[in-house]
């Protein structure tokens, strides 16, 4: 397959909410030539992390809308747009390209349009840049709606909010301290000239200068290092883990704060692995076993405890709730598209379900950390306030984390350039019931 055509195929796709990035993505990478795939993927998150502003420029320059049968063509214009704005590609082969992939959508009758329109982006870009300049989706490359939430709620971080999430993220790996500690791994990395450094949050992980592929690292195949967020790594360490503790694991899905629980224990620990979704459960298992860990995995729905949980208590439970994704959108851009005002509420409601179902299965004393991928107070401190408000049993404690900012009940942690995602934790004891 042109992998402009399957850049296309997939854009359309995330364009009618027909799948995610993250699962479209691998179904076009096996049909195409392999010295293809790093552009397929560069076109696909490139156009998106940029969609909002490419698609006001299409707005500018086509004198009407293109058919929903037609939606590739402008999915080829905006990757034709992307190049052209943010890599090094000659605007000549940009737009021969372009106009090329036409054919091979089998819609040539449209190769004079592509050529013009693009031609014309080349000619008055100025123009053009100016006419938008105070629309408020071209400026940020983000959908008005959640700029909009995100100026309400963090006035004085949106810009570095915006700024992060259109930039690439850095690859962050953890270190197994069942192996080896983090200096030892930096000195192995130095031998080889990888460029890296030691995170200033998590003391468990490691920031390379360049992403690699993970085969390429010393150690990976052997459990020596994971790849994981620094913001998520922090997780485990707020569970204040001791060897044979009984832990659960919600939403535990693709493993890493599960595998990171199990080193901190020392593989010495009672751990439950829970998630709806069969196949992705899959991929926890495999970290598992490159890690030579061990964990019980159940496929439930967490909500459900009367279908799963067999009645002893948990020490310590992880919620990483579902949630908006708002504070890794640079690592899934297609989340500008995707998400909208409504699924926020749902995903709010979802997550005060969860806490009410998860709650009556901690232990006296035990700890709940609640964690989510967002930069949205709506499912974070306003979700803990409302589950505290009807629960007695409970206190908020303090999180104990430098980074971020700290909220009423919690911790809010913003993408950072060249750091950690955005990422919130909440951390709730159960105490005596009075």
């Amino acid at each position: 397959m042109n992998v402009r055509v399957a850049a296309a195929k997939v854009i359309v796709s995330v364009l009618h909410d027909d799948g995610s990035l993250s699962t479209l993505l691998p179904q076009y990478l096996a049909k195409i030539e392999e010295r293809d795939r790093g552009l397929l993927q560069q076109l696909c998150y490139g156009t998106l992390r940029y969609y909002p502003r490419l698609k006001a420029y299409l707005d500018q320059l086509l004198a009407k809308p293109f058919k929903a049968k037609d939606q590739d063509l402008e999915a080829i214009l905006a990757c034709s747009l992307y190049q052209l704005l943010e890599t090094r590609i000659p605007s000549h082969a940009a737009v021969n390209e372009a106009v090329s992939t036409c054919k091979a959508l089998k819609k040539p009758w449209a190769k004079g349009l592509v050529n013009a329109i693009l031609r014309r982006f080349i000619r008055e870009r100025d123009e053009l840049d100016e006419t938008l300049k105070d629309n408020l989706a071209f400026s940020t490359a983000h959908p008005d709606w959640l700029i909009a939430y995100w100026k309400k709620a963090w006035p004085e971080h949106v810009d570095s909010i915006v700024l992060a999430n259109n930039t690439q993220p850095p690859m962050t790996l953890r270190v197994n301290r069942r192996h080896l500690d983090r200096e030892h791994y930096l000195e192995n990395l130095n031998t080889l000239d990888i460029a890296a450094s030691a995170t200033p949050y998590s003391i468990d992980g490691i920031t390379l200068q360049s992403p690699r592929d993970v085969l390429t690292l010393p150690g990976f195949t052997e459990g020596d290092i994971s790849v994981q967020d620094e913001a998520a790594q922090l997780s485990a360490r707020l569970l204040d883990l001791k060897p044979g503790q009984r832990v659960l694991d919600a939403c535990c899905a693709p493993g890493g704060k599960t595998c990171h629980i199990l080193e901190l224990l020392d593989n010495d620990g009672d751990v439950v692995a829970l998630d709806i979704s069969p196949t992705r459960l899959e991929r926890v298992e495999e970290n598992l076993s490159r890690l030579g860990l061990n964990a019980q995995l159940i496929d439930a729905d967490a909500a459900d405890t009367a279908s799963w949980w067999d009645g002893k208590p948990f020490d310590r439970i992880l919620l990483d709730a579902p949630c908006s994704a708002t504070g890794v959108i640079r690592r899934h851009p297609d989340v500008k598209l995707l998400r909208n005002p409504a699924d926020i509420a749902k995903l709010a409601k979802l997550q005060l379900t969860l806490l009410r179902a998860l709650w009556p299965l901690l232990i006296e004393g035990g700890v709940l950390l609640y964690a989510t991928c967002s930069a949205l107070p709506q499912e974070n401190d306003e979700v803990i306030k409302a589950f505290t408000h009807d629960v007695s049993d409970i206190s908020v404690e303090d999180t104990a984390v430098n980074a971020g900012l700290e909220t009423p009940v919690g911790r809010q942690l913003f993408p950072q350039v060249n750091g950690h995602d955005g990422f919130y934790y909440a951390l709730l004891r159960k105490t005596a019931t009075n």
